[in-house]
């Protein structure tokens, strides 16, 4: 146990000490994001926040990890590598998004094929419950990271969400990979949420504010991807106590990740039925949402940080009661519901502002006699 706080405590207090000067050098070097429409910020803020998030992952795993786990852990830090130098690319110049994706998959195929991240099985998802074929199985976890990737990343619009979300799910994992005594992915994950609480304070600061940007968000998100695969292949076949196995591992990850992964598809489906392009930025997110709707980005974060515990302990609860299905049914079904009353919500305050601006403008006009 004393290795898993160690890499906390390490990782936390590596990001807080550097995080100063990365910020400064991000502001000298004008690396910074600029509001845009859509944004839910208003002044130029440093965008590199994600840097000393990585090396603090990067050098507690190469410190704390035993010898004879590394073998398991050289090809995940080589693939964070490569999606450490795309997100710090994008962060410094706009990278195309081909060129993202292109890096992305490279990454992943490190992974899935020398690394050894795969889904052996669809553990009853759809039905399946025999071994996938090699090369299913490759195509299945491939698209498995890269759709946790870019959900958490799309996730990281204001202020603390991302942190936030991203330590939830970390000490989640990585309290179960403790437990199990799954070592070097215990290291990753609280090394992880160590860095990120040290972000956090950055990241709402008045004074030296930053963003993860997408160094912190891509790195971040690619983990939770490993830590999602491993948690339901090890959870289902791994030897471990039947204490700790899960009836339905999908079902739980799914509520551990369930505002990154609901958002994104929600998102991703509402624009293509409206003939646009799934790819093109909106104020869609829930996190938006939220703002539309008076409240800051304090209050926005909190209430969806309370959203996400709730579906976590309602997974735990419904495994050992219910069918997989089942629980993703509730899970899916309780996340539209609350998105709906959210948009409307959100809705309600937009035309209530509309209404209230409208006499003022009226009295611009020039009267004509």
């Amino acid at each position: 146990m004393f290795v898993f706080i160690l890499s906390f405590l390490i990782s936390f207090a590596l990001v807080f000490a550097i995080m100063p000067s990365v910020i400064k050098i991000a502001v000298e070097k004008r690396l910074v994001a600029t509001p845009e429409e859509r944004s839910s910020h208003h002044t130029i803020t440093p965008c590199l926040g994600g840097i000393p998030i990585f090396l603090g992952v990067l050098f507690c795993s190469l410190l704390l990890t035993p010898m004879e786990q590394w073998e398991s852990l050289q090809y995940i830090l080589s693939a964070l590598v490569i999606v450490f130098m795309i997100g710090t690319k994008d962060d410094i110049s706009q990278l195309s998004a081909g060129k993202k994706t292109a890096g992305l998959v490279i990454a992943i195929a490190i992974l899935v094929t020398r690394g050894g991240i795969r889904l052996e099985s669809l553990y009853e998802l759809f039905g399946v419950t025999t071994t996938l074929p090699y090369w299913l199985s490759i195509a299945a976890s491939a698209f498995t990271l890269l759709v946790i990737s870019n959900a958490f990343n799309l996730i990281d619009g204001i202020d603390g969400l991302a942190g936030t979300v991203g330590i939830i799910a970390m000490l989640t994992f990585g309290t179960w990979f403790f437990v199990v005594g799954n070592v070097y992915l215990g290291i990753l994950a609280l090394a992880a949420s160590g860095g990120m609480l040290a972000f956090l304070y950055y990241n709402m600061s008045k004074t030296q504010k930053t963003f993860m940007g997408d160094t912190g968000a891509l790195v971040i998100g690619m983990l939770l991807g490993i830590m999602t695969i491993e948690f339901i292949d090890f959870g289902s076949t791994g030897p471990i106590s039947a204490a700790y196995r899960f009836e339905h591992p999908i079902a739980v990850a799914v509520g551990i990740l369930i505002i990154p992964l609901f958002d994104t598809i929600r998102v991703f489906i509402t624009r293509s039925l409206r003939g646009v392009s799934p790819m093109k930025p909106d104020r869609r997110h829930i996190h938006h949402l939220l703002i539309d709707s008076n409240h800051s980005h304090v209050q926005a974060t909190f209430m969806l940080a309370m959203v996400n515990l709730a579906f976590i302990s309602l997974a735990l609860f419904l495994d050992p009661l219910l069918n997989l299905h089942a629980i993703l049914s509730i899970e899916i079904g309780l996340a539209l519901i609350l998105t709906y009353l959210l948009h409307r919500y959100a809705s309600r305050i937009k035309r209530k502002k509309a209404r209230q601006t409208e006499p003022t403008e009226s009295a611009r006009l020039p009267q004509t006699a």
